[in-house]
């Protein structure tokens, strides 16, 4: 990773706003994501719900899409520059699994639908599939639960981690 410092500056770079959009709006449409979850498959039966959740999951997909190449692109980790490698190794892999868990919750979800709308209802494949889907679930909720630690530890270490991408409670 490039240096997370600002050439003139001791403190960690700040992401720009449209940085802050992408992170804060997906924590919304992921929250609307799972507000309003199919509870249960036949639920699909329902042709308008069957098109709004494939044509949901399309536009979360493209929007992560843009969003993953906007920062690899744009931006560089906020991390100290004396973060130990370790827990810079540890941040990439948190945040690449959350990025391929975030992926992979909605194209479980197309493929489901897919196949649920192809009358395959209760084959291998949607089983198979249901799976991974609940798996990617329970992943990102994992890696959430994560990534807030890590969140909520630089905020006590005052590294200006937190400042970087939180627009309340800033560090002084």
């Amino acid at each position: 990773m490039a240096n997370s410092l600002n050439s003139n500056s001791m403190y960690p770079v700040k992401h720009s706003l449209l940085a802050k959009s992408f992170h804060w709006g997906f924590v919304i449409i992921f929250i609307y994501g799972i507000y309003k979850q199919v509870q249960d498959i036949e639920q699909l039966e329902d042709n308008s719900l069957l098109r709004f959740e494939l044509i949901f999951a399309l536009i979360f997909i493209a929007l992560l899409v843009i969003r993953f190449f906007y920062m690899k692109k744009t931006h560089q980790s906020s991390l100290p520059e004396d973060t130990p490698k370790i827990q810079k190794m540890a941040a990439r892999i948190v945040h690449n699994s959350m990025y391929i868990c975030l992926f992979l919750v909605p194209m479980t979800g197309i493929s489901v639908g897919l196949f649920f709308a192809m009358g395959l209802k209760n084959s291998f494949l949607i089983d198979a599939f249901v799976g991974l889907h609940e798996f990617s679930i329970q992943a990102i909720y994992w890696l959430i639960g994560i990534h807030i630690s890590a969140a909520i530890f630089h905020r006590i270490r005052k590294d200006g981690v937190w400042s970087s991408m939180v627009p309340f409670a800033k560090e002084k």
